[in-house]
């Protein structure tokens, strides 16, 4: 995809894989090339669309009701239901968690007699266990790529979720997309997706996985920026990347070390281990001040058997390796708890802050 160009997923399709992960900059047409492409099978072939959120919430309201409302009137102001259809079908109309083509309004407005696309959420595929979905060809993952939250063992729910809709058939095409708001994203580890995070913009990956004929490709699509923006979003501030419409992972600001110090102001050091990155935290105490400096460690540990390490993967016995650095055990865990409740945490950059707050996040705990 050229820049200012909207998305189009013909090349991600010629891939031919059953798993389709797209991720990149918001409002570059990502979305809008799924729910095109489904109306156009739909209306060709009567096949249906999955469309899966994590929340239930996301279909309430007047979110139900405006998930399709660009393909009514989309950004040129056209109306693309009518254009893929002839005419024959002009609005979108919604009951539930059901989406149906409609044409007229008023009085004489016609609703199809079967919906095109029916949702489906991770937090209540218990209720959906016990129907069949044979003509669901295509499934939409919207918003994979959580800022703040992901679902408990998420990855083995959607499963669940795609398990009830394809069953048995070899049919069926699946979207997972997202904005790039979130570098540590518990799928590109759950699926294998070892390079995700690194991928230049523009750029698609195809996983394949031993003697199975299942392939997972996936795309990061490349920046479209909006110089229009610049009118309103120009403040020098990184966060902002997205809004203009760049691609590149989105990072917050965190507080950095404030003061210098020397190694004999070390009064302990321990370990986080998170994505599979290592970094060093240490407890810096002054005669003024103490406080928490994390940062990378580049080399590797020299006491694995006795330094103290948080791993939320790790499957280690030893009393030295701990998962939940917020489930405390012992005075030393009390302590480290503390730093992070009073925002006495420092880190080396941002990327290493925004590590932490992920391995925070997946521990439960939102950090201040």
């Amino acid at each position: 995809m050229a820049k200012n160009d909207h998305y189009s997923l013909k090349p991600i399709l010629r891939e031919n894989a059953q798993w389709n992960v797209i991720y990149g900059g918001r409002n570059n047409g990502k979305t809008y090339a799924v729910h095109e492409y489904a109306i156009e099978r739909y209306y060709k072939t009567g096949e249906q669309m999955a469309l899966i959120r994590r929340w239930n919430d996301d279909f309430v309201g007047a979110r139900s009701v405006t998930m399709f409302a660009n393909q009514v009137i989309n950004g040129n102001g056209k109306n693309n239901v009518a254009r893929i259809t002839g005419g024959e079908w002009d609005g979108i109309t919604n009951s539930g968690k059901r989406w149906f083509l409609t044409r007229g309004s008023g009085d004489n407005k016609v609703v199809d007699e079967k919906p095109f696309c029916i949702g489906f959420s991770i937090t209540a595929m218990e209720h959906d266990k016990s129907t069949a979905y044979p003509q669901i060809t295509t499934i939409l993952f919207d918003e994979f790529i959580s800022k703040t939250v992901y679902l408990q063992d998420e990855f083995s729910l959607l499963t669940n979720v795609l398990q009830t809709i394809i069953r048995d058939r070899t049919n069926v095409r699946i979207f997972m997309l997202g904005n790039t708001i979130n570098k540590y994203c518990p799928y590109f580890n759950e699926m294998g997706l070892t390079r995700a995070k690194t991928m230049p913009e523009g750029t698609i990956d195809v996983y394949t996985y031993g003697a199975s004929d299942m392939r997972v490709a996936v795309e990061r699509t490349a920046s479209r920026v909006s110089k229009s923006a610049d009118a309103y979003f120009a403040f020098d501030n990184p966060k902002l990347e997205m809004v203009r419409g760049a691609s590149a992972w989105e990072i917050d600001i965190y507080p950095h070390c404030p003061c210098r110090f020397a190694p004999k102001d070390i009064a302990f050091i321990f370990f986080i281990r998170f994505d599979g990155e290592l970094m060093q935290c240490e407890i810096v105490t002054l005669p003024d001040a103490t406080f928490l400096y994390i940062h990378d460690k580049t080399t590797p540990l020299q006491n694995p058997k006795t330094d103290l390490i948080y791993d939320l993967d790790a499957a280690d016995i030893s009393p030295n390796v701990r998962r939940n650095i917020f489930s405390c055990v012992d005075t030393i865990d009390s302590k480290i708890k503390r730093y992070f409740v009073m925002g006495k945490v420092f880190y080396q950059d941002n990327t290493v802050g925004d590590r932490i707050k992920n391995y925070m996040l997946r521990c439960g705990v939102k950090m201040k």
